[in-house]
């Protein structure tokens, strides 16, 4: 074991010892753990930090926000001076995500017509 691993193991039980680890918020529940089996071992802790520190890769960033500017479009009349503006932002959003290889039909609904007649199918 290297120093630093029985540095931090030592520190870890004599905080144990001391009751410092009781009455913590979840204790006694199982963990939630994410599946990450599609992850190199070696990516899965950088990973998991960047996602506790709510960090999501760009194209995941420009997809929720693609969600966002379409809910705001359904709440504003096409006569708002913002209408334009959160269009014109849509599509640039749009054109970026197809750029790098997503499908953007869940803006315009086809995917939850496509659901529904498969659904229906079955």
């Amino acid at each position: 074991m290297w120093l630093l691993d029985q540095w931090a193991e030592r520190h870890i039980s004599d905080a144990q010892r001391k009751g410092e680890f009781d009455n913590l918020p979840g204790s006694g529940e199982p963990l939630a753990l994410d599946d990450d089996s599609h992850v190199a071992p070696e990516l899965r802790s950088g990973y998991r930090l960047l996602k506790n520190a709510g960090c999501l890769p760009p194209e995941l960033q420009q997809r929720k926000e693609a969600f966002e500017l379409a809910d705001l479009l359904k709440g504003i009349r096409k006569d708002d001076p913002r209408h334009s503006e959160f269009t014109r932002r849509l599509a640039l959003i749009e054109l970026k995500l197809r750029q790098a290889g997503m499908n953007t039909d869940f803006l315009h609904g086809e995917y939850c017509e496509k659901l529904m007649y498969r659904v229906q199918q079955e």
